[in-house]
C-alpha cells in the first residue's frame, strides 16, 4: 500500500523550488505566521525581520528549501509528514496557535517594481504537518550553512561533482547499499522511496555490502541513480504542489507496491517492515529470488 505521508524526496523538493521560484522571485514577503514554535528552530535572526524583504531566490538543499530575502534565510524541511500548501488568494486572518495542521503562513504582495496600493497578498502558502508526531523544521538564519542539516550534507547526486570517481569513494563503506544510499551526509536527498527504486533499476539486493559490488553493479547503480532522479525531477517540475505526491506515486514500480506484480520481471513485489517504515523490492530482479527475511522476525537473507 503507498504511504500518503512518505517524505519528499529530491524529485519533489526540486518540484517546489522550480514552482515556488517561478512565483515567488521579486515578490515582497508581507507577513510571517508561525503557529507551532517547535518548528522554529533558530531564535536570532527574529523570523520578524523576513517582513518587507524581497524574495531574491528559492534555492534546494538535498530535501532542505530555502528563500533568499534580501540576504536572509527562511529554510524549512518538510520532514515525513509534513507539506506545502500553496495559495493565490490567502486569508488575512490570524492564524490561532495550535489549531489545525498548520505551523507556518507566510504571505507574499507584489513586486517593487510594480505599482500597488497595498491593499491585499498577491499570493502565499502554508507549511502544514499531520499526525502526532512532529519533525517539520523551520529556520530563520543569514547564512543557510549556519543549519546543521545544510552543512552536514553529502554531494548532490545530480550535480556535475557527483562523479563515478566520487561514488566509488561512498562503495568504499562496509555498509548495506540502501541504508547507504538514504544516508544524508553520503548522499543528499535520497530517501526511503527513491533508494528502493534505484535499487530495482540497478538490479541490486537493498541488502549488498556496499564495497564488495563489483564493476558492472557499480555503472547499474551509478546509471540508475542519474536515471532515476533525474527523471523524476523531470517529471516534478512545471506542476503545482498538489500534483506532486500523485506524480510521484505514479512512477513508483516496487515502493508502496507490495504484494503487486513487478513490471519488469513479474514476480511479485515483496517487503521487509523495521520499527517505524519498511522497504520493498523485488526478488526477481534484486535477490536471485530469494526472499529477504523480515528484521523484526529474523536475520536478513544474503
Amino acid at each position: 500500500m503507498w504511504h500518503s505521508k512518505a517524505m519528499p524526496e529530491l524529485p519533489e523538493v526540486a518540484g517546489l523550488r522550480a514552482f515556488l521560484d517561478a512565483k515567488l522571485r521579486g515578490t515582497v514577503l508581507a507577513k510571517v505566521q508561525i503557529t507551532s514554535f517547535a518548528v522554529l528552530k533558530t531564535a536570532d535572526p527574529p523570523y520578524a525581520v523576513l517582513e518587507g524583504r524581497t524574495v531574491d531566490g528559492v534555492r534546494r538543499f538535498g530535501k532542505f528549501l530555502c528563500l533568499d530575502l534580501d540576504g536572509v534565510h527562511f529554510v524549512f524541511h518538510l520532514a515525513k509528514a509534513g507539506w506545502l500548501r500553496f495559495t493565490e488568494d490567502p486569508s488575512p486572518a490570524p492564524l490561532r496557535p495550535g489549531a489545525g495542521p498548520i505551523a507556518a503562513r507566510l504571505a507574499f504582495s507584489a513586486r517593487r517594481t510594480e505599482s500597488s496600493d497595498g491593499g491585499g497578498f498577491l499570493m502565499g502558502f502554508d507549511l502544514t504537518e499531520a499526525g502526532s508526531k512532529k519533525s517539520l523544521a523551520v529556520y530563520v538564519v543569514r547564512d543557510p550553512q549556519e543549519v546543521a542539516g545544510i552543512a552536514s550534507l553529502g554531494p548532490d547526486p545530480l550535480a556535475p561533482e557527483f562523479t563515478r570517481e566520487v561514488f566509488d569513494g561512498i562503495l568504499s563503506a562496509a555498509q548495506q547499499i540502501k541504508g547507504l544510499l538514504r544516508s544524508q551526509s553520503v548522499v543528499a536527498g535520497i530517501g526511503n522511496a527513491y533508494s528502493d527504486e534505484i535499487l530495482h533499476a540497478a538490479r541490486i539486493s537493498p541488502f549488498a555490502i556496499a564495497k564488495t559490488l563489483d564493476g558492472d553493479s557499480r555503472d547499474r547503480l551509478f546509471a540508475a541513480i542519474g536515471g532515476i532522479l533525474g527523471q523524476a525531477v523531470e517529471s516534478a517540475v512545471g506542476k503545482a504542489p498538489g500534483e506532486l505526491k500523485d506524480s510521484k506515486r505514479t512512477t513508483m514500480r516496487v515502493h508502496g507496491r507490495t504484494g503487486q506484480q513487478c513490471p519488469v520481471c513479474g514476480d511479485t513485489v515483496r517487503e521487509v517492515s523495521f520499527a517505524d517504515t519498511a522497504l520493498q523490492y523485488c526478488p526477481g530482479c534484486q535477490t536471485n529470488g530469494k526472499i529477504l527475511a523480515d528484521r523484526r522476525t529474523s536475520r536478513f537473507l544474503k
